[in-house]
């Protein structure tokens, strides 16, 4: 497999109550690539936010297990499950912050 570029590696930011919450106290969650480890990360993260030239600390990594989704009424009852997925929890050094968090 290629080398995965910065925007490949970094998929979307992960807006949530939680991740608001920790964007606060220097964390943000990101979704990434499934393959992609967690040097790749810090490095996309660095590239990405060159202009606010953040340093990256630590990088926390989980895949989120596929839920089962239930839809429809009992006689047609359709059964699905949400698609796994990886993110990635990127711990800045003290003082820093990722400006897009910051208007949510």
């Amino acid at each position: 497999m290629s080398a995965l570029t910065a925007p490949e590696i970094i998929l979307r930011p992960v807006i949530s109550e939680k991740s608001i919450d920790e964007s606060g106290r220097g964390k943000y969650t990101f979704a990434v690539h499934s393959d992609a480890n967690k040097i790749q990360i810090k490095a996309a993260i660095e590239e990405l936010y060159k202009k606010e030239n953040v340093t990256v600390t630590a990088v926390n990594v989980l895949t989120t297990k596929p839920r089962e989704k239930r839809r429809g009424t009992k006689r047609g009852r359709i059964v699905g499950r949400t698609t796994a997925w990886r993110k990635a929890i990127v711990t800045l050094a003290p003082g820093q912050k990722i400006a897009f968090f910051e208007g949510v």
